[in-house]
C-alpha cells in the first residue's frame, strides 16, 4: 500500500528595515489528505537527507531562473536556522512556523543572520513505501510551488540568500522540510538624495510622501526595491521616476528655474558638501 500525507504551510515572515522590526506574518495551510497508517514501516526506499536538500536548492533556482529571478546562494547560518527547526519538528511531531515557541524571524536572529528580509516555508511527507532521495525532493519542491503563498517566498526578487533542511521522524517515519530565504542586512539597497535648491522637495519613496529641506541631504536605506518619484509640475519641472540603485546618489538643482534631478556618477564629489545638513529617516 502506498501513502502519502502532505500538508503545506507558509509565513510571510517578512522584515523591512533595519533588524529588530516587526514581522509581517501570515499563514496557509493545505488540509491534509486522507491516509492510512502513520507510524513508520520498513522500507527498502530511504531518502538521502543532505543530498534532498541540494536537490531543493537546486529545483528552487532552477524554477527562480525560469521566472526571470536571479539564483539564491546558500547561506551557512540560515543553513543551521533551518536544520535545528527540521529537526525539532522531527523530534516533537509539532507542526507550525511557530512550534518551539518562536517566530522563524527569531530563530533567524538567534543564529547571528542580520537580516532585511526573511521568509519561511515548512512541509512535511509520509509515505508507507519510503521515497528515493529524487522523489522526496520534487514532492516538496512541487508542492510549494503548486501555493500561492509558498511560490511567492520561493520567486520573491528581494531575496539573495537560502538555508534548507530534511529531518525524518523516528516515531513517524514523516519527512520535515523547512526552507529559509533571506536578504541580508548588508545587501540593503542604501543611496542618497541632495536638495541644492532654495526650496523644499517632495518626493514619494515607495507608498511614503517625504520632503526634503533646501540644503541638506538624506541617506536612505532598503530592504526591498522601490520606485523613488518626483511629482511636479509642468511649471515647476519635469516629473520623474527612478529606481535607486546601491550606492546611488541624487541631486536636485534647478535649470532655468525648473526642478531637475541628475544622478552623480561614482567618484563624483559633492557639490557644496560642507554646507549640507543631514537630514536622518528611518530605514524604509
Amino acid at each position: 500500500m502506498r501513502c502519502r500525507k502532505a500538508i503545506f504551510v507558509v509565513a510571510l515572515g517578512c522584515l523591512l528595515g533595519r533588524a529588530g522590526g516587526e514581522s509581517l506574518a501570515g499563514e496557509e495551510a493545505l488540509a491534509p489528505v486522507a491516509c492510512g497508517p502513520s507510524g513508520p514501516e520498513t522500507t527498502d526506499r530511504a531518502a538521502d537527507l543532505a543530498q534532498t536538500e541540494k536537490l531543493i536548492v537546486a529545483k528552487t533556482n532552477e524554477f527562480r531562473q525560469e521566472q526571470g529571478r536571479a539564483a539564491v546562494k546558500t547561506n551557512t547560518l540560515l543553513t543551521e536556522t533551518v536544520r535545528e527547526f527540521a529537526a525539532f519538528m522531527a523530534r516533537t511531531e509539532k507542526f507550525s512556523h511557530e512550534a518551539d515557541g518562536k517566530e522563524p524571524s527569531d530563530r533567524a536572529r538567534q543564529h547571528k543572520y542580520s537580516y532585511c528580509v526573511i521568509a519561511e516555508n515548512i512541509a512535511y511527507e509520509y509515505s508507507s513505501e519510503g521515497f528515493t532521495t529524487a522523489d522526496l525532493a520534487a514532492r516538496l519542491v512541487e508542492g510549494w510551488k503548486k501555493s500561492p503563498g509558498h511560490r511567492k517566498n520561493m520567486l520573491d526578487p528581494d531575496v539573495t540568500e537560502t538555508g534548507v533542511a530534511v529531518a525524518q521522524s523516528e516515531k513517524s517515519g514523516k519527512y520535515y522540510a523547512v526552507a529559509m530565504f533571506g536578504r541580508p542586512k548588508s545587501a540593503a539597497i542604501e543611496f542618497t538624495i541632495r536638495n541644492e535648491t532654495d526650496a523644499e522637495v517632495n518626493y514619494k519613496l515607495g507608498d511614503e510622501t517625504l520632503a526634503l529641506p533646501t540644503s541638506s541631504i538624506r541617506t536612505h536605506e532598503l530592504c526591498r526595491s522601490a520606485e523613488l518619484k518626483f511629482e511636479w509640475s509642468e511649471a515647476e519641472g519635469q516629473p520623474q521616476t527612478l529606481r535607486p540603485g546601491p550606492g546611488d546618489r541624487y541631486v536636485v538643482t534647478r535649470k532655468a528655474g525648473k526642478f531637475v534631478v541628475r544622478k552623480e556618477e561614482r567618484g563624483d564629489e559633492p557639490a557644496a558638501k560642507q554646507e549640507a545638513q543631514v537630514i536622518p529617516v528611518n530605514p524604509q
